[in-house]
């Protein structure tokens, strides 16, 4: 983490942002390779898999540029961005179970290959095994933010469950789920990389601020591309969320604008979870407007995400954090 030359300090886009940060995710990609390894064979069938599976470790990435942004010179981040993608990961098999998901990716899911029992398990192991690492760090400050936030996750899990196929779930109740789900691993993993470079509170609480925000704006950009992008892009199967009767922001928008024959619709494919009509559903809520305004209100996310790094230290790092709230929801998976 030197510093940089000034024409090299501002990442631009999102591959700029992972090149400032690839030095550090090797590191936690090899640990990751490291302490999924058991002598249990199907562990580490079901681990690789993950692993060839890919995505962008958002997560830990977070937490290494948090870490930067926040002056953390030592090594203690490495751990820790391993502790976060595990967690994360163990969510997505548990999700993937529950949903009944058959693709996640572009892959099948671990679920459709392994079956619902061993991938329940193995993700149990990688909770236990992010547990082991915290340990390892020492620090009951660090160990205390990532219990509370498992335990707020597995809250969002039950919360989201609770909501399915209640087409009267409002916008207060869905963001509630998304805090939980979402939303505060994300704010754990910058509160923590402030928390490491022995940032003052208020700085630190402004990196949990930004982290929470841009949970916020993933998560709604994410269940936006469920309605507007394809199966070959998004890597998961379109209408995913009404198949499994989830009523996420665009369709409690559209419910709230549909003429009376629509929101029958609406209602109907969310009580029954089918994708039947899934173009006439579709229709639906782009003439709500709904696509719109879900795009507005997680753009009003990133806006808050990036005015919450105000008061940071200027960096290569803080810049690839303000970088990361425009990709956010910008995206195309």
């Amino acid at each position: 983490m030197n510093s940089m030359p000034a024409d090299a300090r501002r990442p631009a886009d999102f591959a700029q942002v992972r090149d400032l940060a690839a030095a550090d995710m090797q590191r936690v990609d090899t640990l990751i390779r490291q302490r999924l390894s058991s002598d249990v064979v199907l562990i580490n069938q079901i681990a690789d898999h993950i692993i060839a599976s890919g995505g962008k470790r958002l997560r830990p990435m977070l937490h290494t540029l948090a870490a930067g942004a926040a002056g953390y010179r030592g090594d203690q981040h490495i751990k820790l961005a391993a502790v976060i993608e595990f967690i994360h990961t163990s969510t997505l098999l548990h999700d993937d179970v529950v949903d009944e998901s058959d693709l996640r990716r572009g892959r099948k899911t671990a679920n459709a290959l392994w079956g619902n029992a061993a991938s329940v398990l193995v993700g149990d192991f990688l909770y236990s095994r992010s547990f082991q690492l915290m340990v390892e760090l020492n620090d009951m400050r660090i160990m205390r933010i990532l219990a509370d936030t498992t335990n707020t996750i597995a809250e969002g899990e039950v919360l989201q469950l609770l909501n399915i196929g209640n087409a009267d779930v409002s916008e207060e109740a869905y963001l509630a789920v998304i805090e939980r789900k979402t939303a505060v691993l994300f704010a754990a993993a910058t509160e923590l990389g402030g928390l490491l470079g022995g940032l003052p509170p208020l700085q630190v609480q402004a990196l949990r601020e930004y982290g929470m925000q841009l949970g916020y704006a993933f998560q709604i950009a994410d269940d936006l591309l469920d309605y507007v992008s394809d199966a070959d892009t998004l890597g998961k199967n379109i209408g995913d969320d009404l198949a499994e009767g989830k009523p996420t922001l665009p369709l409690i928008y559209a419910l709230e604008k549909s003429k009376p024959e629509q929101a029958q619709s609406l209602r109907h494919a969310i009580e029954h979870g089918g994708l039947d009509s899934l173009d006439h559903i579709i229709a639906a809520i782009r003439d709500s407007g709904a696509l719109e305004r879900t795009h507005q209100r997680a753009v009003a996310h990133a806006d808050a995400a990036r005015a919450a790094l105000g008061n940071l230290p200027d960096s290569a790092y803080r810049e690839a954090l303000f970088t990361l709230a425009s990709y956010a929801v910008n995206r195309a998976y």
